[in-house]
């Protein structure tokens, strides 16, 4: 069991000729192996500020991140075991794939260079992680993203997230750039890798209806706070909390996510 815990963070930033903007304040959760936890909020409410402390491209102006009750190493050997452990799939399948290189590289680099099979075991690992992702091998191993659809392109980026095994998944509004008639095809393909790799998920989204399926836990963040968690249905829908009914009167009938997917799950998956 692998355990993030993000306590008492909070996050500010010197915006010249504008003093101080809090990104985050005093925000504290916990992810394990085997759990979502969806994070909602409307665009500005700090949700990728997260992300981005997670994975460390940022760092917390106070409070910690502890990777199974230890600090996060800033440096060395250390560092390196933890990005191998935490992975991030990007919000934009288009930019986090670079145009330069095959599918094939894409996957294979990350297996290099965190040594996670032996050099000759590395084609049919490759393979494995595009079959994983519901990617034919022969198809696409050697294109280019650019010759990909966006929906492919996606799947090739959570291929490459999974290469290091990592115990923990960072979904950054993995779907929003997609087009609606392939999200749920790559929303469901990440249900299942979450339930059958037994990750934990961090899946950050402004989605409810979608939060509320593919969530254990649902956490509301507004202006860097968070003002509502619970169980996911509990949290969509009885919320408690003025900002979170807000959201829910805002977004499209979150029933009619679960009536398509009712729909494609009985038609077979795309």
């Amino acid at each position: 069991m692998t355990t993030l815990e993000f306590r008492g963070v909070t996050k500010i930033y010197n915006v010249r000729g504008s003093g101080q903007m809090k990104a985050l304040d005093d925000v504290s959760f916990t992810l394990e192996s085997h759990r979502t936890i969806g994070l909602v909020g409307q665009s500005g409410s700090g949700k990728s500020t997260i992300a981005k402390i997670l994975t460390q491209l940022e760092t917390p102006t106070h409070g910690e991140v502890l990777l199974d009750g230890a600090p996060i190493p800033s440096r060395g050997k250390g560092l390196r075991r933890y990005r191998q452990q935490l992975r991030m799939v990007f919000q934009d399948p288009f930019a986090s794939l670079n145009p330069y290189h095959s599918i094939r590289h894409h996957v294979e680099r990350p297996l290099r260079l965190d040594h996670v099979v032996p050099s000759r075991e590395i084609e049919g690992e490759v393979r494995r992680l595009l079959e994983r992702v519901r990617l034919d091998p022969d198809a696409v191993m050697e294109r280019r993203p650019h010759e990909l659809s966006g929906g492919q392109r996606q799947r090739v980026a959570i291929a490459r997230a999974l290469a290091s095994r990592p115990a923990l998944l960072v979904a950054d509004e993995p779907v929003s750039m997609l087009d609606v008639s392939i999200r749920l095809g790559v929303l469901n393909l990440l249900a299942d890798l979450q339930r059958e790799e037994g990750l934990g998920v961090l899946y950050i989204t402004h989605d409810l209806a979608t939060a509320r399926h593919f969530s254990d836990e649902i956490m509301v963040l507004n202006q860097g706070r968070v003002v509502e968690r619970g169980p996911a249905d509990d949290v969509i829908l009885t919320p408690q909390d003025p900002y979170t009914r807000e959201l829910r009167a805002a977004s499209p009938d979150p029933e009619a996510f679960f009536r398509a997917r009712s729909v494609q799950t009985s038609g077979g998956a795309r």
